[in-house]
């Protein structure tokens, strides 16, 4: 594992709220030119719809692609329950990302058992932090697959 997969890994277990408020206020403050790139991570930035609340929810995730999709992981940084990002798209599974400063509208799928089997190595080997991130937790971290649309 590389040094920064390491690094990343221990914050992503004891400073992940903060770490992403204030990644995400350097990346609004800088008009999107900082904090959509991290060296060898390629980095997308989630706008879901609250289930509870209705308001607009924005997270910056790690990806992968896989055709024209985007695939994430809904680790919560290892917690024993799914992250809000994940549980807002159950509920409204139509959202936006940011990629490369460019909005996409996507609708969110969890990948279903052959899809999980095929991207879950892809994205172990992609980001080898996961590995850490999947030993905390006792559930199976959901593959999600955000694929583009026109509008909804």
């Amino acid at each position: 594992m590389k040094l920064l997969d390491a690094v990343l890994a221990w914050c992503s277990g004891h400073i992940p709220h903060l770490t992403s408020r204030s990644h995400l206020f350097l990346y609004r403050l800088t008009g999107k030119r900082l904090g959509s790139r991290l060296p060898g991570y390629r980095l997308l930035w989630l706008t879901t719809t609250g289930r509870t609340t209705g308001k607009q929810r924005t997270k910056p995730l790690l990806y992968l692609t896989d055709g024209s999709a985007y695939v994430v992981l809904a680790s919560n940084d290892g917690a024993d329950t799914p992250p809000q990002w994940y549980l807002n798209l159950l509920r409204q599974p139509y959202a936006t990302i940011e990629v490369n400063r460019s909005k996409i509208q996507v609708i969110a799928t969890t990948a279903d058992a052959p899809e999980r089997t095929r991207l879950w190595p892809i994205a172990l080997k992609t980001y080898p932090l996961y590995e850490v991130v999947a030993r905390r937790t006792r559930r199976e971290i959901p593959v999600v697959i955000l694929r583009p649309t026109i509008a909804h």
